[in-house]
């Protein structure tokens, strides 16, 4: 039997939550009927409101869901945590998209489908609604990517990925578990190491509800971490 894990990082996100559990929890009913050993796992992140309180109402009525509280370790090193944990339970495939609403649920049957062809499928985001700024960190994140592994990716940090544990597993262990952008250095090793894989346009809506807690400010102090982070990455490859 396939073991399938849909893997969330929340923090902050007590006006999504909810939502967010209810458009992806069909996903992973859906492939249970079809004889898939398949959960919803999220992790909260130290949120400083009440969203692992309303994770845990949720659990009653969605007994596939997993909700797991975590002390606070930012998105990238929340996300590492999830796939080992996914690992560590067995999970053949882990899907990664993020907690806020802004991904769509039925575009991932598209990647699905095709596990069988590819190691990895990454979402490819065009015409994103969540501002400019945004869309200036993804190409400068490209660039930075081309200069420090000499490999171009489409778009290195896409929140909605589908990837083989076996193909993941090797990855994980040259990168920091405290990396921010870690998937982004998913993404460039996969792309270095000459895995298989498939690229999708994928929807990228607005936040529904919330705060995103990522600034300009904030952007360019994890740029800075993140040039000798890859360095160091670059060094164990």
């Amino acid at each position: 039997m396939e073991k399938m894990f849909i893997v969330m990082p929340a923090y902050n996100e007590a006006d999504n939550i909810k939502d967010t559990i209810s458009q992806w929890y069909p996903v992973v009913e859906d492939l249970a009927k079809d004889g898939v050993d398949a959960k919803l796992v999220i992790a909260n992140d130290g949120s400083k409101d009440n969203t692992f309180k309303i994770m845990e109402e949720q659990q009653g009525s969605h007994p596939l869901f997993v909700p797991i509280d975590k002390p606070n370790s930012g998105h990238g090193a929340t996300v590492l945590f999830l796939y080992r944990y996914a690992m560590e339970n067995g999970a053949d495939y882990i899907f990664q998209t993020d907690s806020d609403g802004q991904t769509d649920p039925n575009e991932f049957w598209q990647m699905w489908r095709n596990r069988d062809k590819f190691d990895f499928q990454i979402g490819h985001r065009l015409g994103r609604q969540d501002g400019m700024s945004r869309v200036f960190v993804t190409k400068v994140l490209r660039f930075v990517v081309w200069l420090m592994f000499h490999v171009w990716v489409k778009d290195a940090n896409t929140p909605f990925r589908l990837m083989k544990t076996d193909k993941l597993k090797p990855i994980l262990e040259v990168i920091p578990t405290d990396f921010f952008l870690s998937n982004v250095a998913v993404s460039a090793i996969a792309v270095k190491w000459k895995y298989a894989i498939g690229w999708y346009k994928v929807t990228f809506k607005p936040r529904r509800a919330g705060v995103n807690s990522i600034n300009m400010k904030r952007i360019f102090k994890i740029g800075r971490k993140a040039l000798v982070d890859f360095k160091a990455i670059n060094s164990k490859l």
